[in-house]
This record gives structure tokens, sequence and C-alpha cells, in this order.
């Protein structure tokens, strides 16, 4: 199926924009959201009012009304202190920032945000990569954002943690059928049924998305499959969880800004590949064991086939001395994975194929007990619970020497060098014991305090030598301490310390010697040791409602926070061709650090509004000398000095966004979205001495009309106005790969990450 849109904005206007109900809006309906759960496993909660740090939560309404392509497409479109950049430069391979801090699929990123669905944690064992697209929106219920450092949601959670609960036959007992299509050649449709009988129920979801992409050689396609079977009795619940993923995902990445310049659409070297295979079984209930005592719990299986292959161009040059292939030098020969070296003609000059192959089997079991009592006449809520993960991964890895084509992608010549081959196996054990208390010390004040052990044993086990043989145990409590205090509904404090930790992952541990750097995500050659990264992180605001204003509620906050990280880990880049060649090591501290303000609501019955600003400042608290050969000031030794207090590159100061929603009538609503994001400096630049990318904004149009229950029609526009962005920047060597190519004789170290330009999709959603 093809679709292709002509004049949708004159069409939209006729169509009306869809009902976007934004993420702050939960404050608006504390009536309805009564709870959130303060640990990572789903069952009794508290208040939103006695939490003491920010929360957001996104319902499956909002997600559906906002047309937004995935869950990490909404968060940057509407909830505060987050923004994705175009790394990757696929909708569905985001990296996601919330407060400085990153969840994303990338290798060789701090990860520094814990992801969890339905209590199962959804970073990878490997990386602690988190793969959106396996994720499907479709089949999401519900969705929290907690801000800082909870030790209670366990591992990455330095600067906040995502819970995700999905439908059951009980919460979306209902069938239908959305089809859209558009720009790009993008078509998607999904069908989705729920039914229950007041006992048993069950929900089915079920997805295809198919685009050529914007860019040359960017064709994506994901199929995913979700489905829970539930029962419900008097006192206790249980759901039984399947879920699968077949995505074949071509993110083509930065560019250089020399090729940007003769054509927005070229790649820079192809092709980028990533296919995830995917396959999940769950099994979590809950009962009440008194009136007063509730047991929950989960138990899953998880295996992510990951296969990547990456052209990129090559620093190998013919020997000085004889007829073979040998590196950047001339002088050392390159072996195949017989041990003969490689000999230099046509077909392995110019390009490499990197490819790997990433197996994780997880399994893992978690138990807690919620007890609400009284302690001395006051209101008490005491959550004690235990985990227990396990993940196994086979990597294999191998680089292919080639010769890059007219298109630049690469062909392979069959010689696979033998530095670059890897056959590794790890074995990553997580335990975690928590407990989380609130005290009503009075009506008005709460009490929160908090903490867990983790202990994490990582055994590396080389199956081609001994050189990445490791074992490594970790360990650390963490503890947390809040309040919140009610003035009255329009004025409420809250205050919060909070620690957590993230223990290196197998992926870091494998490449950390600068003697012997590794090739990204392939090539890993060591094992020294690295210090687990703990965050501590201060928080501090006021938040509240008004009612009865113009007709209706505004809410509002106002904070700010402060995290520091200590031993933080950083991927050090030596050079090599699109920089990814370099390890990972412990560069002292960081701080991120702002303020937060927000102002949400609905007036006149039919007007919904939403607005949200961040300033932040992420910089360097220790200094320390960074390799960057490529940046233009770095010294004979390709060395630039990082001085306490530069700024952390890819992070923007400033966000904003503002976004409304107006019922023109009953049945037709229009609506917008302005997304604003600060400069930032480029990765590799870390001694900030060169330039930022520039501030950019991005307006969004949507549009809904309701013929009745049963049928609805939607559009939307992105980038309205065809802004020509870049919201990502690195240094990076291009080697010899445009050299004469396109008339381009002068080449920068610049990398640029650049945003999609305008696009138009309609759509019909059937429902029963």
């Amino acid at each position: 199926m093809k679709y292709v849109v002509k004049g949708l904005f004159p069409l939209l206007c006729l169509v009306g924009a869809s009902t976007t109900v934004y993420a702050e809006e939960q404050r608006v309906k504390l009536e309805t959201v009564e709870v959130v759960g303060v640990t990572p496993l789903q069952g009794s909660g508290i208040s939103i009012n006695k939490v003491p740090v920010p929360v957001s939560i996104v319902d499956a309404e909002q997600l559906e009304k906002s047309q937004s392509i995935s869950l990490a497409d909404y968060m940057n479109r509407y909830l505060g202190s987050i923004n994705i950049n175009d790394a990757q430069n696929n909708p569905f391979q985001p990296d996601v920032q919330y407060r400085g801090f990153t969840a994303s699929p990338l290798m060789g990123l701090p990860q520094g945000l814990s992801v969890y669905v339905n209590s199962i944690r959804f970073n990878e064992f490997f990386g602690d990569t988190v793969n959106w697209d396996l994720i499907p929106e479709g089949a999401i219920d519900t969705m929290a954002l907690q801000s800082g450092s909870n030790p209670a949601f366990g591992l990455n959670t330095l600067g906040g943690a995502i819970a995700i609960k999905t439908k059951t036959g009980f919460t979306a007992a209902k069938h239908q059928l959305e089809v859209s299509g558009g720009s790009w050649g993008r078509h998607s449709e999904e069908l989705s049924s729920g039914w229950n009988n007041g006992t048993f129920g069950y929900f089915v979801d079920v997805k295809y998305f198919n685009e050529d992409g914007w860019r040359d050689f960017s064709k994506s396609e994901v199929m995913q499959g979700f489905s829970t079977f539930s029962w419900r009795g008097e006192d206790s619940t249980l759901d039984l969880t399947l879920s699968t993923a077949d995505n074949t995902l071509r993110g083509n990445g930065t560019v250089p800004v020399e090729l940007l310049k003769t054509n927005r659409q070229a790649v820079f070297t192809q092709p980028d590949q990533t296919i995830n295979r995917f396959f999940l079984a769950s099994l979590d209930g809950s009962t009440w064991l008194t009136d007063h005592t509730e047991l929950s719990g989960n138990m899953y299986f998880r295996r992510n086939k990951t296969g990547a292959l990456n052209g990129d161009g090559s620093e190998f040059i013919k020997c000085n001395a004889s007829g073979n292939l040998c590196d950047a030098a001339g002088t050392t020969q390159v072996l195949d994975l017989t041990g003969s070296a490689i000999p230099f003609s046509s077909a392995v000059q110019g390009g490499t194929l990197n490819t790997s192959t990433t197996i994780q089997r997880s399994f893992g079991f978690a138990l807690q007990t919620a007890f609400d009592y009284q302690i001395l006449q006051h209101d008490n809520h005491f959550i004690v619970g235990s985990t227990y993960d396990q993940g196994n991964v086979h990597y294999s890895a191998d680089t292919e020497v080639g010769a890059l084509n007219a298109d630049r992608g690469v062909n392979g010549s069959g010689y696979k060098t033998a530095d670059a081959h890897v056959r590794l196996n790890t074995e990553t054990e997580y335990f975690g014991a928590f407990f989380t208390d609130t005290l009503s010390v009075t009506d008005q004040l709460d009490i929160t305090v908090s903490g867990r052990y983790n202990q994490i044993r990582i055994t590396l086990l080389d199956q081609t030598g001994t050189e990445l043989n490791g074992h490594h145990v970790f360990e650390r409590f963490n503890p947390s301490a809040g309040l919140t205090y009610n003035f009255m509904p329009e004025l409420i404090f809250y205050g919060n310390y909070s620690e957590s930790a993230r223990a290196p992952s197998p992926m870091e541990l494998s490449c950390a010697d600068p003697n012997a750097p590794c090739k990204l995500p392939n090539s890993f050659v060591s094992d020294p040791p690295l210090e687990q990264v703990v965050a501590s992180t201060w928080e501090a605001g006021f938040r509240g409602r008004f009612d009865n204003v113009l007709q209706g509620r505004v809410n509002w906050n106002a904070g700010i926070f402060r995290s520091i990280n200590n031993n933080d880990i950083i991927f050090q880049s030596t050079g090599g061709v699109t920089a990814n060649t370099g390890y990972f090591n412990n560069i002292g501290r960081t701080r991120r650090q702002g303020i937060e303000l927000g102002l949400n609501g609905k007036v006149y019955d039919d007007l919904r509004f939403s607005t949200n600003y961040t300033y932040m400042e992420a910089t360097f608290r220790s200094p320390y000398k960074s390799n960057s050969p490529s940046h233009p000031k770095a010294d004979a030794n390709g060395d630039i000095q990082v001085q306490k207090g530069n700024y952390i590159p890819g992070i923007p100061q400033h966000l904003f966004k503002v976004a409304l929603d107006y019922d023109v009538m009953k049945q037709w609503t229009v609506g917008t979205d302005v997304i604003y994001n600060g400069g930032q400096f480029f990765r590799g630049d870390e001694s900030n001495t060169a330039d930022k990318t520039n501030a950019y904004a991005v307006v969004n149009l949507r549009s809904e009309i309701r013929f009745n229950e049963h049928v609805a029609l939607f559009g939307s526009v992105t980038n309205l106005f065809d802004t020509q962005y870049k919201n990502f920047g690195q240094y990076a060597n291009t080697g010899d790969v445009l050299t004469g190519a396109l008339g381009i004789t002068d080449v920068d170290t610049q990398f640029v990450g650049i945003g999609a330009p305008r696009a138009g999709w309609v759509g019909v959603r059937l429902s029963l």
C-alpha cells in the first residue's frame, strides 16, 4: 500500500486537529489518578500528592490522541525536561534524555535512566541500553516518569525512572482498528481487541509499520505483537503477558556538514541496519492477605536477538614494504582469521563491514509486600521487597574489509580481520532488596524514607582466548528521604534527597583499556576494572492547582534539582572513521542542575493547554584530559583539556514546550505544539572551545474529527515550517570517504544529526 499526501495542510483545516491531552494533565485528573507506584512492582501505591518528587503520568487516551509514533516521540513533545536527538536518525531509535540523563539503544552512551515494563527491567543486560522499538505504544495503559535517583527502582536510576503498565481486557475492553499513511511511504496498521466477563479477560494488540524514510537507504519495518490474559478474583489478580517483535531498522546516523550542504537526504556510509527479534513471557499478580496487607510479585523470561550491520570507511592502506593490507601507518599487516596477511587490492580499499550479533536471554522474579497500617494513629504505608535477575549474553563480532561503491555503500571482500574477531559470553546476576515507607505525621505533612541494597555479579568468558576473561562484583546500599507539606490544594511543598548507582555493564568492562581501544559496537579487547557510578540528587519545589479559573482548572509546578554523578563513565574516542573507536573510563564527577517550571490545565471547557520550561546546567566537575583527535584544537597527541565547569556535550541548556488543543465543536478538535531546544556542544568538544549547534524551534499540527463513537478521522503535520535544524553534533574523521566525491575536497570534521523535514499523515480509527 502506498500513500501519497498532497495539499495536506488544507485537508487538515477541513478535518480538524486531534484532541491531545497532555502528560502534565494528570494533575487536572487527580480525582481519577489517585495513586502512583513508588516501586517497580505493580500493586499498592500512594497518593500522588504524597510523592516528594515530580511525577508525570501519561495514559492510553493521551497517547492515542497525540498521534505520536512512539512513547519516546510523545515524551519529547509533551513532557518537561525531556529531549531527543537524531544521532541514529530513525524514529524508533532515539536517544531520550531526561534532565541530561540518557536512555538510548546506542552502545557507548552513559545510560542513566531505568525503564520498566510491567515491573520488568527493560534496560538490556549487555550495555544497559533501551530498545524503544520493543515497547508497543498501542499496548500502553499508563506510563509514570519519576525524577531523581530513587533507589527503590534499582540500577540505572541515576536521573529518573520510567514505569510502564500495559493494557488488559479490564482496562481496555474494546475492539479497534487504526490505519494511517502519508509522507516517505510511511504506513501503519494496528488492530487491538480487549474483553472481559468480570472474571477472565484478554487484550491483544498487533501492529505493522513500514516506511522508506526521508533519507537515502533508510527503509524500516516494525512488526509488534502483544497479548495479556487476565484473571480477577475478589481479592487477587493474575496476568499472563506474551510479547514479540521482529523489527528491521535503518538509522543512517550523523552526516558530515560538507555532505549535508550538497544533499540533505544523503548518508555518509551505508548500510546501517539493526534487526531486533524479541520475545517476552511474564506472569504477575497480587493478592490482599488482609484488609491492610497486599502481596504482589512477578516472574519473566526475556530473549532479544540483535543483529547489527554497519558499513563504514576504512583507514587501512597498502603496506609500505609489501603488497599486503596494512594499518593507517602502513607498517603493520592486517591479518585474516587464518593468520595470513590480507593482500592489497581495490576490493579491500576504502571500506569495512562491521557486523555483530547479540543474543540476550534473561529471567527473573520479584516479590514485595505492602502494609497499610497506622502507627500511633498516624497513617503509614510501608513496602518491602526483593528482586533477582539473571542475564546471559552471547556476543559475536567481525570486521570484513571491503570497497566503497558510488553510493558510499560497502561491498565486502570476504576477508575478515583477526583483530576484530570477538566471541564473548557474559553472565550477569542482579540481586536487590528494598523498602520504602511513607508516614503521615499530620494531615498536611508526609515523610518518605526508602533504601535499596544492590549486588551485581558479572562474569566474562572469552570464547577465542583469555584476554576478555574477568569476574566483577559490585554492591552498595542507596538511601533516600523526602517530605511533602500540603499547605492547601493550591500550594504543596516537596523536597527530597536520594542516591542510586549504576554498575559498569559487561560491554563497558570489555572495553576499558586506553592502550587497546575497541570499536563500537564490535571489538572488545580487555577488561581493566571500572568503578560503579553513584548519583546523589537534591530537589525541592512547589506545585498546586487552582480551581474555578476561567471555568476550569489550572495546575502549576516550580522546582529546582541538582544531581551529582561520582565516578561517571564515558566513552573516550581515540579516532577512527566516524569516531567509533575508543574505550570507557571513569572520569570523576559530573553535575546536572536546573530549574523546572510548568503550567497546564483546561479552561472554558474547550481549551486545553500545557507549557514546560527547563533551564539546565550539565557540567564536568573534575578536570581530565580527553582524547579527541578530530577536534580542530586538539594537541599533537590528539588530546583536549577538559576543565571543571565545562559543559557536557549533547545536552541543551534551554528546553521550552507549548501545546494547545481547542474544541471547535464537540466533534472537531484542532491542536498544535511547539518545541524549542537550545544549542549544545558537539560530542568530542568536552573542552567547549568550539561553537555549539544552533538553537531551533519546531511547530507541529494535529487534527481529529469524530463522526460518532465508532469512527474518527485524524491527521497531522510535523515540522510545519520545514525548519532545517540540527539536534546533535560530534567531531569525527571522514577518512578518504568524501575526498573527491561530489566535488568535496575541503573536508571538515563536524558530523551532525539532522531533524526531519515537513511531513504529513492521515488516518482513520474504527472502534467497537
